[in-house]
């Protein structure tokens, strides 16, 4: 048998053992998440401490405390350990993708676009753990905070990998109860006549684009609601509060059952914001990242919502 081999084994129990004594607190706290008795983690602590020749923990009645040489005894036991988790974990993805999937995505996007795919992804991976957060927060992807975060607009520079997803227009709308009431706009300067519900987070005075005669323009409207998300506005659009200008995506369903009407799509200046999925790269993304992404690479196609 090979010794080596065997004693690379018991390393790594050691410094598993020694980590947990020191999350639990106690021996006899470790020893029942370990299934062994109190004196049995002591011993082994006794051997740690006698292969290194150092005093690794200060024992009394009460508590355990570490000494210097305990403390980095300990970082490396915590870095050795999440090493060989991954290695494991990267491995065993390349037979079946599995383990915990953290997804990030806007509340609106995520709500109308992401979230409805995933029964789908989850059907066709049942060894990944989907975990999605629905946040207008800009989350820290090279941070960890996420493993996939769906992005609109332009991206910052970054050691992050991006893959286009699609694309999203904007469209002005309104429901026809208020046009049968406030009548409707032939031309963009009648907006000024219109209660416009805008966005809270663009320029203090919302600014509409425009294309006419070939030439872009911008026009200044006004209204009495602002929101931090198309479907919200959407929504107060086809309650018959305003008009609104917000993406497609936020109200293709509206528009679909009549609830909304296009308005001055002569004059739709065409702007779109891209849609990305960005992550980790590289040859030690996991399995379940890279099914995730060509996943929703596929399902969203790439198309202007």
């Amino acid at each position: 048998m090979d010794t080596k081999m065997v004693g690379g084994e018991d390393r790594a129990r050691s410094l598993a053992l020694f980590a947990c004594v020191l999350a639990e607190g106690s021996f006899s706290a470790a020893g029942r998440t370990l299934g062994l008795t109190p004196s049995a983690v002591a011993r082994a602590i006794d051997r740690i401490e006698a292969r290194l020749g150092v005093r690794l923990l200060l024992r009394s009645t009460r508590a355990l405390t570490l000494t210097a040489e305990g403390q980095a005894y300990l970082l490396a036991a915590r870095r050795i350990l999440a090493d060989l988790d991954d290695a494991e974990q990267q491995i065993a993805d390349q037979g079946a993708p599995r383990g915990r999937l953290r997804i990030s995505a806007a509340l609106s996007h995520g709500r109308l676009c992401i979230v409805p795919l995933l029964g789908d992804f989850a059907r066709a991976y049942p060894h990944i753990l989907i975990d999605v957060a629905l946040t207008d927060a800009l989350v820290d992807v090279a941070g960890g905070q996420a493993d996939v975060a769906i992005r609109f607009g332009p991206l910052a520079d970054s050691g992050l990998t991006a893959r286009k997803l699609g694309e999203s227009r904007r469209v002005i709308v309104a429901s026809p109860d208020y046009l049968a009431r406030a009548g409707t706009p032939q031309i963009p300067e009648d907006l000024h006549a219109h209660n416009c519900l805008s966005f809270n987070f663009r320029r203090a005075e919302p600014i509409w684009p425009f294309r006419r005669d070939g030439r872009d323009c911008a026009l200044s409207v006004e209204g009495g609601i602002v929101a931090n998300n198309g479907e919200t506005l959407g929504q107060l659009a086809a309650a018959g509060v305003g008009i609104t200008r917000v993406g497609c995506f936020s109200v293709a369903a509206e528009i679909a059952d009549g609830r909304l009407v296009p308005l001055l799509e002569a004059y739709n200046p065409g702007d779109v914001e891209l849609i990305h999925a960005v992550f980790v790269g590289g040859s030690t993304m996991p399995a379940r990242v890279r099914v995730f992404v060509d996943f929703l690479a596929e399902r969203m196609g790439g198309r202007v919502a």
